[in-house]
């Protein structure tokens, strides 16, 4: 297919008027009742901000304020679970973030991408799970799809395009293993 061939005006969002409408009154909400809060302060506030848009939050998960969530609606985090400061997730599709599970400062969780083998590169959505006592090191991205198993580390700057099994050490772009994971103590 030629380039010629593609009509580009046949994109269709995904996103319905209401789903903007949200998101639109989510991004003030956060960026206004949030967001001026320093790191690790009104912890309770934050996550009641998160609830009240429908994420599903232990009473001991953290969310620091410079972290972007696209849908709360579509965010669990268990007990003791940590979203760092400024991350970016862009859960189009459900994230789940085990207890104990840490995600550090600057990762990139990334739920959507597209269709390249349509003309119409319509959006596809996964969810991404990452387990009980996973650590995903900073700048790291997690692409659709992926499972980061229980006790399985990501290394800094790694991209992760495919589950990463338990109690495993990754690294790279792509990622690959890089050992197991022992807990000595």
């Amino acid at each position: 297919m030629s380039k010629e061939d593609i009509d580009y005006m046949e994109f269709v969002t995904p996103y319905t008027k209401k789903d903007k409408l949200l998101r639109l009154l989510w991004t003030i909400v956060w960026n206004l009742l949030a967001r001026p809060f320093p790191r690790s302060s009104c912890m309770p506030w934050k996550r009641m901000l998160l609830r009240l848009f429908g994420a599903k939050m232990s009473s001991t998960s953290k969310v620091y304020a410079s972290a972007k969530i696209y849908k709360p609606w579509h965010l669990t985090m268990k007990d003791h679970a940590t979203i760092g400061d400024d991350v970016d997730c862009y859960n189009a599709a459900p994230v789940t973030i085990g207890i104990n599970a840490t995600i550090s400062q600057g990762t990139f969780l990334c739920t959507a991408s597209h269709d390249i083998e349509s003309q119409h590169h319509e959006q596809t959505e996964k969810p991404i799970v990452i387990g009980d006592r996973a650590w995903v090191a900073a700048h790291a991205y997690i692409g659709p799809g992926v499972t980061v198993g229980e006790g399985a580390v990501v290394g800094a700057t790694a991209s992760v395009y495919k589950d990463v099994e338990p109690w495993t050490v990754v690294g790279g772009n792509p990622s690959k293993v890089l050992k197991r994971r022992v807990i000595n103590k």
